[in-house]
C-alpha cells in the first residue's frame, strides 16, 4: 500500500499556545484508522489542522507526497479530502437536502457518491429531505453531515467525534454505513472516544496524549495495560 497522507512532526497553535507538538500519522489508501484520547489530547486539533481549517507549516502534511499544511480549507476539499466536523456544523436556514448539495460546491468531480446514494445509504434523509437539517434529531444529522462531506467524493474521509452525544443505537447505525464507504473507495480518519468502537473498525489505532501521539498499533496487538498507559503518561510504544 501507499501512504495517502501523512503528517510529519505536525504542530499546531492557537495563538501562543502550542496544541500539537511533532504529530506523525500515515493514512494509506484504502484503510481505516482511529485516532483516540481523552479531551484535550489534540485529537480535533489535528484533524482541524489537515483539513486546512488551522494554520500548519507546509511540507508538515502531505497528500500524495504534496506539501499541502499551507493550503486553505476549500483547496485541501478541492484535493479530495472532506472532514466531517465535531458537532457537525450545519447550516440551521438550510434544508436536508440543500446541506447535502453544499458538500458538491467545493469539488465537481465524478464518482460514487450522489444525492441517490448518499440517500440509499441513509434513507431517513430522502424522507426528510425538505426538512431544516437542524430539526432532524442528532443521529439524523450526523448522517446529513457526512453526507454532505461524501457528496465531494473525497478519497480521504476526516471523521471527528462520530459519537459524541448520541445513543449506542444511534452509533452502530451509523458506524454500519462505513463498509460502504470505505468500499466506494475513500480512505477514513476517524476520531472517536469510544475506544471499543474505534478498535472495532480500524486497520490501525493512534493514541494521543497532550498534544503528541503516545501510541500506535493494530487493534489485534493492543491490550488495555497499552491504551491505559498511553492515556495516562507511558512512553511512546510502536507496535505495528
Amino acid at each position: 500500500m501507499s501512504s495517502i497522507l501523512e503528517t510529519r512532526g505536525l504542530t499546531a497553535f492557537y495563538g501562543d499556545f502550542q496544541a500539537l507538538f511533532g504529530v506523525d500519522l500515515r493514512l494509506e489508501a484504502g484503510e481505516t484508522i482511529a485516532v483516540i484520547g481523552a479531551n484535550g489530547a489534540g485529537k480535533s486539533t489535528m484533524m482541524r489542522a489537515i483539513a486546512g481549517v488551522l494554520p500548519s507549516p507546509g511540507d508538515a502534511i502531505l497528500h500524495r507526497g504534496m506539501p499541502i499544511g499551507d493550503l486553505a480549507a476549500p483547496d485541501v476539499v478541492a484535493r479530495g479530502i472532506a472532514l466531517v466536523p465535531e458537532g457537525r456544523k450545519l447550516f440551521a436556514s438550510l434544508t436536508v437536502e440543500e446541506n447535502l448539495l453544499v458538500g458538491r460546491y467545493g469539488r465537481k468531480v465524478d464518482g460514487p457518491w450522489s444525492l441517490d446514494s448518499v440517500y440509499a445509504l441513509f434513507p431517513i434523509l430522502k424522507e426528510r429531505r425538505s426538512k431544516p437539517a437542524t430539526a432532524l434529531s442528532g443521529g439524523q444529522q450526523q448522517m446529513v453531515a457526512i453526507g454532505r462531506a461524501l457528496m465531494s467524493n473525497p478519497e480521504v474521509l476526516l471523521c471527528d467525534e462520530l459519537s459524541l452525544g448520541l445513543a449506542p443505537v444511534i452509533i452502530k447505525d451509523i458506524y454500519a454505513a462505513f463498509p460502504r464507504i470505505r468500499a466506494a473507495g475513500a480512505a477514513l480518519i476517524i476520531v472517536e472516544q469510544d475506544i471499543n468502537q474505534a478498535l472495532k473498525v480500524a486497520d490501525r489505532v493512534y493514541c494521543m496524549m497532550e498534544g503528541r501521539i503516545t501510541l500506535t498499533g493494530r487493534p489485534s496487538e493492543l491490550d488495555r495495560d497499552d491504551i491505559h498507559a498511553a492515556y495516562f503518561g507511558a512512553e511512546p510504544h510502536e507496535l505495528a
